[in-house]
């Protein structure tokens, strides 16, 4: 077991090294490895090209091989407004500083906007895989709205030598409709031209948050997840549980919301965090579509933060992380030690499955 890991992890280091997950047993999961490709999507409908992409992928950078994926995504200057962004390390504002640090940080790929990688793909959409985001909320309008619309077409990330598209869907609000018949349209025609896709599946809507926030509940995320796949994403892009019971609590006072079932909170799943997450890994066919958890916002224990996250990640079943606001709102020499350390949990063959 590499120290620095266990180091990271400290006190949690047995909670989260020696859970084993009783709910899903490791023998349904169709586990990442190295034959993934052939092993699992072999038997699928996605075309050569498709495949091809999606292997370039899986074999690029330090996991290169191993089945699992780092991606450095920075589509934050849209998300997350530039400034507010980029203000602790202003490099970032230059597309290239971007696309070093997911090559520099051994990423399998570099995910962002069609400005940032359109700028920079002569130089270099043959070195990284790119994953252009076709869609993004911006927070420009007055009062801020949350929705998604695309700022670009399959086309133009074909044209740039794109390996894949990623687009967000906000499951659960008033838009979502819309966008589930736009991004299922983007997703055919990516697939058709032959590129992979990636799905953000958020949650988005006020009522979501009760006694405590559900927006990142195991078994409405799952749900996401389940409607991501449905619409073949993929890699699902989702944020790691934080609890469950989020259709118990839409369910109170006499409210019917969606259907549950009891034995999705007392049989597959408990509070631990590895089975909250095979739960969402599960929602992906059984680990069939790759489940990438966020790293989400930059705080005071990143490094610490991100390691048992992708610990979390790896021994529910996930594919791996992607990793933004951790990395670049640093020092470039920092962000890529974080990258690493993350890489190092997937390259860690005594970190197994739970």
């Amino acid at each position: 077991m590499n120290d620095q890991i266990l180091s990271l992890l400290g006190d949690d280091a047995s909670y989260l090294l020696d859970h084993e997950c009783k709910g899903f047993s490791t023998e349904r999961l169709h586990a990442p490895g190295p034959d993934f490709i052939d092993r699992v999507w072999m038997n699928s409908d996605r075309n050569n090209r498709a495949l091809g992409n999606l292997t370039w992928i899986y074999q690029h950078g330090r996991l290169a091989g191993s089945g699992y994926m780092s991606i450095l995504p920075v589509d934050q200057g849209i998300e997350h407004a530039g400034g507010a962004s980029f203000a602790k390390n202003p490099d970032y504002f230059d597309p290239a500083k971007i696309v070093e640090l997911a090559i520099e940080g051994g990423c399998n790929a570099v995910a962002s906007t069609f400005g940032v990688l359109g700028s920079v793909a002569r130089k270099y959409a043959h070195k990284i895989p790119f994953l252009v985001k076709v869609n993004h909320n911006e927070l420009l309008t007055y009062p801020n709205t949350f929705d998604q619309v695309f700022f670009g077409n399959v086309q133009q990330a074909y044209d740039m030598g794109a390996a894949a598209v990623g687009a967000t869907i906000y499951y659960g609000s008033e838009e979502s409709n819309r966008q589930i018949v736009e991004v299922a349209e983007a997703f055919a025609y990516a697939h058709e031209l032959g590129m992979a896709t990636v799905l953000w599946c958020y949650l988005r809507n006020s009522a979501f948050k009760k006694d405590r926030d559900y927006h990142a509940s195991a078994d409405l995320t799952g749900q996401a997840n389940h409607l991501g796949v449905t619409i073949q994403a993929d890699v699902i892009k989702q944020k790691l549980p934080e609890n469950n019971g989020g259709y118990l609590a839409m369910n109170e006072g006499g409210v019917s919301y969606g259907k549950f079932d009891q034995r999705i909170y007392d049989e597959l799943t408990t509070d631990h965090p590895i089975d909250l997450c095979r739960y969402q890994v599960a929602n992906c066919y059984m680990g069939r579509v790759g489940l990438i958890n966020s790293g989400g916002a930059s705080g005071d224990n990143d490094f610490a933060d991100a390691v048992r996250t992708a610990v979390i990640n790896k021994r529910a079943g996930g594919t791996g992380l992607i990793s933004g606001r951790k990395a670049f709102q640093r020092p470039m020499a920092e962000g890529v030690k974080l990258l690493n350390h993350i890489q190092d949990v997937y390259l860690d063959d005594d970190i197994t499955l739970a």
